[in-house]
């Protein structure tokens, strides 16, 4: 029997300690592999993210071991970056593997530095496709980072960008863009922020106040590069970057037909949204890839995206961490059919990047 001292311990249970168990019974699905051959749209295997500078992947043999174990045929590796570095990915995976991988480049920023930077970042472009690039990965950094040489941020729809977009469209290279980051990222860190305890753990994924411009400038952004492109195609990262709101998401793949969208680390937000996830889905199965953004890859955490979406279990957990790192909440599956299934999990890719076409 509970005691009036304890009911008053737990008033002061620190919110960081409180681990409620919870006790529904429901349908629950262990999923370790692919219904149907996948690819990891969302990977990252080079050295770029690595802290000591050492590739993300140790052991390539063995990667390639889990991903058969798991169903994944193929993974684009959005690490390449440009020159010898690009070259070391594509030796490393590519060329290793053939058909396994295939390593995006990335636009070299530092040619902001000086006017006249969409043509050099165009030629350099050309330059990594001759090399091997399957695609161009742009990250959050274009909006919340980059300055030109006056010192103003570089957003993704600024003019000056229109020649690397125009030659990335000429090269059929795919580009996997990743603009803003969660709006919550964006709202003071307060009590009423529901990203409070991620914010506190990296404050420096906090983009409030005068420093950098609004979520909603940043999303406007990359509808304007879309829009200015037609020819040219973007692949919003993180659901086009606005998984908080899909009426958005599918607004854009309702007007661009040049826009598609993977699910790379965020089921959290899909999966407490089932309902408008499937819809959307079922609109555009042609176009949302499978990605997850796993850094290194992890069979537990691919069974965790299998589950989401290949069954209708209820209420389990999109994290394998404790608390779970995006919100305390938990997420239900979609039970996409087959034919979704197929397009999702590697068909859309395999149109995008043909390297990968089984």
């Amino acid at each position: 029997m509970a005691t009036d001292t304890d009911a008053g311990r737990m008033r002061d249970l620190p919110l960081r300690d409180y681990r409620p168990r919870s006790r529904l019974v429901v349908p629950e699905h262990h999923v370790p592999s692919a219904a149907v051959p996948a690819i990891d749209s969302h990977a990252h295997l080079g050295r770029w993210l690595s802290p000591d500078g050492s590739w993300m992947v140790k052991d390539v043999p063995r990667l390639v071991a889990e991903m058969d174990r798991c169903n994944i045929r193929g993974i684009v590796n959005l690490d390449g970056r440009w020159g010898a570095e690009l070259a070391g990915n594509l030796a490393r995976y590519d060329h290793a593997y053939p058909g396994r991988f295939a390593t995006c480049c990335h636009l070299d920023w530092r040619e902001l530095s000086a006017p006249g930077f969409g043509e050099r970042l165009a030629a350099g472009l050309r330059r990594c496709a001759d090399a091997g690039a399957a695609g161009v990965k742009v990250w959050k950094d274009l909006g919340l980072h980059l300055r030109d040489d006056r010192g103003e941020l570089v957003l993704p729809g600024d003019q000056r960008l229109a020649p690397a977009w125009a030659a990335a469209g000429e090269l059929r290279l795919p580009i996997f863009i990743h603009t803003a980051d969660p709006v919550a990222f964006f709202d003071p860190a307060d009590a009423r922020n529901e990203r409070l305890e991620e914010l506190l753990s990296r404050p420096d994924w906090s983009f409030s106040g005068p420093g950098f411009p609004s979520f909603e400038r940043l999303i406007d952004s990359l509808e304007e590069l879309v829009a200015a492109h037609p020819h040219t195609t973007f692949v919003g990262l993180h659901v086009g970057c606005y998984a908080e709101n899909l009426a958005w998401v599918g607004r854009m793949l309702d007007t661009y037909p040049n826009f598609y969208v993977d699910t790379a680390a965020r089921i959290a937000e899909l999966g407490r949204q089932p309902r408008a996830t499937g819809e959307l889905i079922s609109r555009h199965p042609g176009r949302v890839l499978f990605g997850t953004d796993e850094i290194p890859f992890d069979a537990r955490v691919n069974a965790i995206y299998f589950r989401f979406l290949q069954t209708l279990d209820e209420s389990f957990d999109y994290s394998l961490e404790d608390p779970p790192p995006t919100g305390r909440w938990k997420i239900s599956g979609l039970g996409l059919v087959e034919d979704v299934l197929r397009q999702v999990y590697a068909a859309n890719a395999e149109a995008l990047v043909p390297r990968l076409r089984g």
